[in-house]
């Protein structure tokens, strides 16, 4: 395991994320960007540059397949898990996380924020808000649904883990951003 292990964690996760995807449902390039854009956007996100070249990579590596699926007569590659993706997949979910890491441009910016000022701080923070009240409404639709379909799927159960660690985040940070505000002397 420990050789398997080492070439493993030289991998590309955009592989690992494709392949996760695939997991789920055959998609094409396009659809594995939308689902990165929607479902996965709070946590993991991808360019079409660097999809496209992955699937040919897993294709060549017989980790997944490609059909034509022409529709309309457009011409569209559809890309399917194969056993050995799936395998690959498993390998990779079994081993430990390499790393974990938030960052955050906001807090960059606040961390070196004297030479900015209180206004520029403000507005930073105010603008970080926003973002959360415009995303959370997003993430507690979804816990919504997922808690109406939860018994129906055991895929559900997991989707909810990422969803619940969203909302509380995105609480906590709500939270801060007032703290935040108070603490430079702005009272809402």
């Amino acid at each position: 395991m420990d050789k398997g292990k080492n070439i493993m964690a030289t991998e590309k996760k955009i592989d690992c994320v494709i392949l996760g995807l695939l997991s789920h449902e055959d998609l094409t390039g396009y659809e594995i960007k939308k689902r990165m854009d929607t479902a996965l956007k709070y946590f993991w996100g991808a360019s079409y540059g660097s999809i496209y070249p992955a699937l040919g990579d897993l294709v060549e590596r017989g980790l997944a397949t490609k059909r034509d699926g022409a529709e309309n007569g457009r011409s569209k590659l559809i890309y399917s898990i194969t056993g050995e993706g799936r395998a690959y997949l498993k390998a990779w979910l079994a081993l430990p996380v390499e790393k974990d890491e938030l960052r955050y441009e906001t807090l960059l910016k606040l961390f070196f924020g004297k030479d900015g000022g209180e206004g520029q701080a403000i507005d930073h923070i105010n603008a970080f808000q926003e973002k959360i009240e415009k995303e959370l409404p997003y993430l507690l639709g979804a816990e919504k649904t997922l808690k109406n379909v939860f018994d129906m799927d055991e895929t559900h159960k997991y989707y909810l883990l990422t969803v619940e660690f969203g909302i509380k985040t995105y609480e906590a940070y709500l939270a801060w951003c007032k703290e935040a505000k108070e603490m430079l002397g702005l009272t809402e």
